[in-house]
């Protein structure tokens, strides 16, 4: 019985971990750019607790990472200059203090120098990998579908938009930023469309999370029963043996 308590306890697990996610996509379903998350899961067999009529082997629930849905989220119209939605597959490039980092957030502003940076004052990459700098002096920026920075009938720069053939590569830094965790270079993604004056809202589906949060929940309540009947039948047991001896 010892078996059916740890094949329990590790799928009880892989549901915390669930509905850990689940939560998370609820509560960045306004953030720009979040792109929704689900677990994946996986089987592995193990040696039984016991061997006496145990099955062999018995298969545990083990956590197989996060799969990332980078579907495209709709945009909406912010006329803020430098707020900036991508239609299409794509992500902007900025530039860290711990290297080149990519997102579909393109809530951009000016910082002291005049250089195109993200809400943290990270710069953002121009297409070639230098920073864009405007002069607020020179009249109200333009910015092309291309991603080809104005000012007036002067061009200053071009925001670089970057495309991974393999998405698998890209992994969470904080603040909205997604990481290269692979030799893997990106590459320009010139099909991809710069909106000006719009962003990209998440692509978490509220109802659909909040379905997935009550089902997860009910698995993980009906697992715990599992698990006390379980238990229950195996102190009965020893008590039954006590008594028989």
């Amino acid at each position: 019985m010892d078996n059916a308590v740890y094949v329990g306890l590790s799928r009880q697990m892989i549901l915390r971990r669930e509905l850990d996610i689940i939560a998370n996509n609820v509560a960045n379903a306004d953030t720009v750019g979040f792109k929704v998350e689900s677990l994946m899961a996986r089987t592995e067999p193990a040696a039984p607790a016991e061997t006496l009529g145990a099955p062999k082997p018995v298969k545990f629930v083990l956590d197989a990472g996060v799969a990332r849905d980078f579907g495209q989220g709709a945009l909406f119209t912010t006329g803020s200059d430098l707020d900036l939605g991508i239609e299409g597959d794509g992500f902007f490039e900025v530039t860290t203090e711990e290297g080149a980092r990519y997102t579909r957030d393109g809530r951009f502003r000016l910082d002291e120098l005049g250089r195109i940076v993200t809400q943290a004052g990270d710069p953002v990459s121009g297409d070639g990998g230098g920073e864009i700098i405007v002069n607020p002096q020179d009249g109200a920026v333009t910015i092309a579908a291309d991603g080809t920075v104005s000012q007036g009938e002067n061009a200053i720069g071009k925001i670089a938009v970057m495309r991974f053939d393999d998405l698998s590569v890209l992994e969470k830094a904080g603040d909205n930023l997604l990481r290269n965790v692979s030799n893997l270079q990106p590459e320009a993604a010139p099909d991809v469309r710069v909106r000006q004056g719009m962003l990209e809202g998440s692509n978490v589906k509220p109802i659909l999370e909040i379905t997935r949060l009550i089902e997860v929940t009910r698995a993980y309540e009906s697992v715990t029963r599992m698990m006390e009947s379980t238990a229950d039948l195996s102190r009965r047991a020893v008590e039954r043996m006590g008594r028989a001896n």
